[in-house]
């Protein structure tokens, strides 16, 4: 398969679909339309499809011969924002009709590459042996999370699955770049929001009330220190605090505190035993001033770990195919988070970055705001490394013994 001037050929129909998808985004949970586009558009292409409720859709594509299953992700929502009508320098080529939603993070990206993806191998299903799952995962940013219910749907239905690929496109690597991280690409993410009770009272008889702003105040400078005094110095902890929220009257001590915020590491260890010390700390401390915690939210995303032979084959295959200057993989890990984080812990695979950034067409915002945007000629380059290596592992097969899965029910649990 003469990849780079198939997907050239494709081009028109990727830049089509990204901008369909960024025209008309839905919030998470929300993703009905979209969703009924993908399902027509593999279905189309003669690829099999099955909807997972609250999950999303698996559109299967089998050669008929033997082979490895590789499993193959975008994530289809977008986020509750107001998209600025130009990006960092210029008017966009698309823009949101939803108000105050928008594809910030490029999900309408991940959702054309995949297509394309899908379409391309449909069309030249003769030339490679196996079988691709594509998944179209829903609530990747927020909600009930998409994820539980498509690996659920996964184990309970018995589908074996040899290995998985996904990619997110990032903001700050130029268009035309690819970036393959061995071990920890993205953080695990430990999500937490958390009400106190105490007693209020007026302000001058703190002696008669038991404050949740001084139980949390305290807290919050204990916890702030575990990090110096519990985590290796080479390892990445980073902590923070979104949201604090407690009375509105200067004389009065409110009965509830609410606070949220979240933690990343790039360790599952060290993200797993921060939690269980964030919660006996804040037991303590609220025991100590007379107050109680009640949990809202208690989420933690396992760190997105590439597994060394997927790696291997995926830098050698593109390298191979384009050379090696369309790599930048001395990136550092970045530190958001990501779902695929799960099925990645499931089953052997790579996640790498798409570069989107060109500063003279304004793309270059970071995710999760107004200006975001994409050039698109990245996913031109994204789709055919993707190809690339996927095309590969289809031929040679490779052997995943080495890769020991987590447990599925764990690892969900706290998704």
């Amino acid at each position: 398969m003469n990849i780079d001037q198939i997907v050239n050929q494709a081009e028109p129909e990727l830049i089509a679909l990204r901008r369909h998808f960024h025209e008309y985004p839905e919030l998470s949970q929300q993703e009905f339309n979209t969703l009924d586009f993908i399902k027509q558009k593999l279905e189309s292409w003669g690829i099999s499809c099955t909807q997972v409720p609250q999950g999303g859709i698996f559109g299967v594509l089998d050669s008929g011969k033997p082979g490895i299953t590789v499993l193959m992700r975008a994530d289809v929502d977008a986020l509750p924002v107001e998209e600025n009508k130009e990006n960092l320098s210029t008017a966009r080529c698309c823009i949101s009709r939803n108000k105050g939603v928008m594809h910030a993070c490029g999900h309408d990206g991940h959702m054309a590459m995949l297509l394309t993806e899908a379409h391309i191998l449909a069309s030249h299903k003769e030339e490679w042996d196996g079988k691709i799952i594509f998944m179209f995962e829903q609530a990747e940013e927020m909600g009930k999370r998409g994820i539980v219910p498509l690996m659920n749907y996964l184990a309970d239905n018995h589908i074996h699955v040899d290995t998985c690929f996904g990619t997110h496109v990032l903001w700050g690597l130029p268009a035309g770049k690819v970036a393959i991280l061995d071990g920890a690409a993205m953080a695990g993410a430990f999500f937490f929001k958390v009400k106190i009770h105490g007693q209020g009272g007026h302000g001058s008889r703190p002696d008669q009330a038991c404050s949740p702003i001084e139980a949390f105040i305290s807290f919050a400078a204990e916890i702030r220190n575990y990090r110096m005094l519990h985590v290796d110095p080479a390892h990445n902890l980073t902590f923070s605090l979104g949201m604090v929220q407690a009375g509105d009257t200067p004389n009065v001590i409110p009965s509830e505190l609410t606070f949220a915020g979240t933690a990343r590491v790039l360790d599952n260890e060290d993200g797993l035993k921060f939690r269980k010390a964030f919660f006996e700390r804040l037991n303590d401390f609220c025991s100590l001033y007379g107050c109680s915690a009640e949990i809202l939210t208690d989420q933690y995303y396992p760190v997105t770990v590439n597994y060394t032979p997927c790696v291997t084959l995926a830098r050698r295959a593109i390298s191979s195919a384009f050379g090696n200057s369309c790599m930048d993989n001395a990136i550092l890990p970045w530190m958001a988070s990501e779902t695929f984080s799960a099925t990645e812990s499931l089953y052997p695979g790579v996640f790498f970055f798409t570069g989107i950034q060109n500063l003279e067409k304004g793309c270059g915002a970071p995710h999760h705001t107004d200006r975001f945007d994409i050039d698109e000629k990245g996913l031109t380059a994204g789709v055919k490394c993707a190809l690339a290596y996927i095309l590969a592992l289809l031929r040679e097969k490779p052997d995943f013994k080495g890769f020991t899965p987590g447990d599925r029910k764990s690892i969900l649990q706290l998704m």
